[in-house]
């Protein structure tokens, strides 16, 4: 018997996210479109739920990021890096886990000092 998740509502967290276009009058929304996006090189490209909208806690704080500065942070972040086809080597864009496989060989190299002591003994 399947079960019907029909009050919960969908995710967007799986569908890949356009980046905003630029605008002289940026957002702190349109900052954290661009980082989900993937254009700023830090994550993979897709929707990232946060517990509070980015620049809530500046808000909070009574001093707001004007536009000006959200345009040098969205400018700084990743025009600049992309603009020359430059992508980071990071696992969000390459899809490649190094780390897995460096855990593998050291696994495999740990089996094989193990072997040899034991068929030495």
């Amino acid at each position: 018997m399947a079960e019907s998740h029909a009050d919960l509502p969908p995710t967007r967290t799986i569908e890949p996210i356009d980046p905003p276009p630029q605008s002289r009058a940026s957002t702190t929304a349109q900052l954290k479109a661009d980082i989900d996006s993937g254009r700023t090189g830090d994550k993979a490209e897709v929707y990232d739920p946060g517990l509070s909208p980015l620049g809530t806690d500046d808000e909070a704080a009574g001093r707001p990021p004007s536009p000006e500065r959200i345009n040098l942070a969205r400018q700084t972040e990743g025009q600049d890096r992309f603009a020359a086809g430059d992508r980071r080597a990071s696992y969000a864009h390459h899809r490649q886990n190094k780390a897995l496989w460096g855990f593998v060989a050291f696994i495999g190299l740990a089996a094989l000092v193990f072997l040899s002591v034991y068929w030495l003994k």
